[in-house]
């Protein structure tokens, strides 16, 4: 098969990046975001992901999305929610400077937890807003500060009310997506979660998927591009 052809080109360079080396030896730049060893190193089994992946792997998304087909997709940076509960509106007011999120169909915020991966879509052709946790856990409050923050975007650039009964928030539950069956997943559930979504693809990977989604986003990090 064509993936088999692309396989072992791919494992061998797969397996350079998760040798040891320089942990500050920069592996992908791009986004003005840099991806070193040692970030790359947080995709081995098992290891969780740090910010940088993360935020990496959003731009790729939001990359790929601009191509014709695919919804128009913003995805905001892990900082972005912590600012915002710690700062209120103000606080993150010019994180879209020249950027009109009510033109996009998806909004993607990632939400680190301490020790734990969440991710909220917020979907403005549909006026929902929803809460994806691989723990099954809820996140009815932060969807509720995240529906806050759009009321305060919308005054704020088009000086319009956003009408709370127009829109459905909701946390997903434990049997609707897939959940993790260990402590180290999230951040890749999470990915996942955002890259299906994207696509507007119902979400059908399961635990066992895992180790093989780590080492594809090993591969399009380095290379710049989703496979």
């Amino acid at each position: 098969s064509y993936f088999q052809f692309l396989f072992q080109p791919m494992e061998r360079e797969i397996i350079a990046a998760f040798d040891e080396g320089n942990p500050e030896e920069v592996m992908s730049s791009a986004f003005k975001l840099k991806v070193t060893r040692e970030d790359i190193h947080t995709l081995r089994n098992l290891q969780w992901l740090n910010d940088e992946i993360i935020n990496f792997y959003m731009n790729l998304l939001m990359e790929r999305n601009k191509q014709e087909g695919y919804p128009a997709l913003y995805a905001f940076s892990t900082f972005f929610y912590p600012k915002l509960v710690a700062g209120g509106y103000k606080a993150v007011r010019r994180w879209t400077r020249g950027m009109d999120l009510f033109k996009q169909d998806l909004i993607l915020v990632p939400i680190h937890l301490r020790v734990h991966w969440a991710l909220v879509v917020i979907d403005v052709r549909r006026k929902s807003i929803r809460y994806f946790d691989s723990m099954g856990q809820k996140g009815d409050k932060i969807c509720g500060t995240l529906f806050q923050y759009l009321q305060e975007e919308s005054k704020e650039k088009r000086n319009l009310e956003l009408s709370f009964s127009e829109w459905n928030l909701r946390s997903m539950e434990s049997h609707e997506i897939p959940q993790q069956l260990n402590g180290s997943d999230c951040g890749v559930f999470m990915c996942k979660y955002a890259d299906y979504i994207s696509r507007d693809k119902p979400i059908t990977f399961t635990q066992n998927n895992m180790p093989y989604f780590r080492r594809k986003m090993v591969w399009e990090i380095i290379h710049r591009q989703l496979l």
